[in-house]
């Protein structure tokens, strides 16, 4: 029997779409080869918030600092080595990424039930979602089955892939457009600042400089950070004055009012573009919530490493 030309091209596009459709993330990946995963990860999560809460925030960050650099696979885990250059000492991660010794404590936990299975990719992707949830943010389903990297990118990760807290509205429309993220989902993940502190370097220069901040605010946050450089660089300030250790819609408040802590916070509502998401989202905290999570989503679909790509590693600072 003949075959036209046609059906060809349909079958090759059937086979096409099975073979995309099955190399994608899903909740589900985990099912029956490590089904205790999402619990045994959330209790060492858990207990973790329980002794600094801020370790939710640095988990969170983690997951967007691995992200940005060349999509969600694990490689802002691995350590330099004489002849590796990793993403860890690139400006943005230097002395500031924190939480790794709390993925390789969940790793161990989670390879105790079932060796060789989950990523250390999934396992950060995880860790994000139950710190917004324990820190009394929303729930979300997170897709899973990333692997992880063999290489990081040190160039990427230290030239500006990751938005600066100098960055202004056209900058960081611009470097969440390249990872596929809408100016809405940039502002809705801007939101992530509702939990966590930030160092005296990242908002010395819009307490002292700008002109869009609230007056007595900078003035009790120049009081822990001085205005000379090299001094009291590492001291910390709350992301979010109101309740900094509570995942709500304060942060859109704040800005507002003109009290965001970075630069890059307050050019969210600054006569720009962005101004009436900012305003939505500090009057209705569930579409904050729901922005939040597709844009997390969305996020953590970038670029997985997928099927016979990368690897599982067993220890999150080198390659197998």
């Amino acid at each position: 029997m003949a075959h036209s030309p046609n059906s060809y091209v349909a079958l090759a596009l059937i086979f096409l779409l099975i073979g995309t459709s099955s190399a994608q993330l899903s909740e589900k990946f985990y099912s029956n080869k490590c089904p205790k995963v999402f619990d045994t990860v959330k209790s060492v999560v858990r207990s973790a918030v329980a002794k600094e809460r801020r370790i939710g925030a640095s988990l969170l960050r983690l997951f967007f600092h691995d992200c940005f650099v060349d999509g969600c696979d694990g490689s802002i885990l691995l350590d330099d080595t004489s002849s590796f250059k990793g993403e860890k000492t690139a400006a943005p991660n230097n002395n500031s990424v924190r939480g790794y010794e709390l993925i390789d404590a969940i790793k161990s936990k989670v390879e105790a039930i079932c060796p060789g299975v989950v990523s250390y990719a999934d396992i950060v992707a995880i860790t994000a979602r139950d710190s917004v949830l324990i820190l009394g943010g929303p729930f979300w389903n997170v897709k899973v089955g990333r692997r992880d990297s063999r290489t990081a990118n040190f160039t990427a990760a230290n030239t500006g892939v990751i938005p600066p807290p100098t960055s202004n509205l056209t900058n960081l429309i611009s470097t969440f457009q390249a990872q596929g993220l809408s100016a809405k989902d940039m502002v809705a993940l801007s939101g992530a600042h509702t939990i966590g502190k930030s160092r005296c370097t990242s908002f010395r220069n819009h307490i002292y400089n700008d002109s869009n901040i609230d007056n007595t605010f900078a003035k009790i946050r120049q009081n822990n950070c001085p205005k000379k450089s090299g001094l009291g660089d590492n001291n910390l300030a709350n992301l979010d004055f109101r309740t900094p250790t509570y995942f709500d819609n304060n942060y859109y408040k704040n800005l507002i009012i003109k009290r965001g802590l970075l630069h890059s916070d307050q050019v969210l509502f600054n006569g720009g573009s962005t101004d009436s998401i900012v305003k939505t989202y500090s009057q209705n905290d569930k579409a904050f919530d729901s922005d939040f999570v597709a844009a997390m989503i969305k996020m953590g679909n970038n670029k997985p490493l997928i099927g016979k790509q990368g690897e599982i590693r067993k220890n999150c600072r080198r390659f197998n």
